[in-house]
């Protein structure tokens, strides 16, 4: 099992924590931001392939500004899945 810990940028949010086994998320918890709004996606994206995730989640963003943490959890598993997740 992965884990990545992520400082997400452009967001209320401060820090995601996320569990990869086999391509999938298995957890995801993010400290920061709209906790109802982040705990709701982290829910949603429980079990999910990552290629799903971020193919769902990059270029949402969050009223005028270019990202939002959704987005953010996106480039979170692009970033480690460069790395070699």
């Amino acid at each position: 099992m992965a884990h990545i810990t992520y400082f997400p940028q452009g967001t209320c949010s401060q820090q995601m924590d996320i569990e990869v086994e086999n391509g999938r998320v298995k957890q995801a918890f993010v400290m920061g931001g709209c906790s109802g709004n982040l705990q709701g996606i982290c829910s949603l994206v429980r079990d999910m392939p990552v290629d799903e995730v971020i193919a769902r989640l990059e270029g949402i963003r969050c009223g005028y500004k270019s990202t939002s943490c959704p987005d953010q959890l996106a480039q979170a598993l692009k970033q480690a899945k460069a790395k070699g997740l």
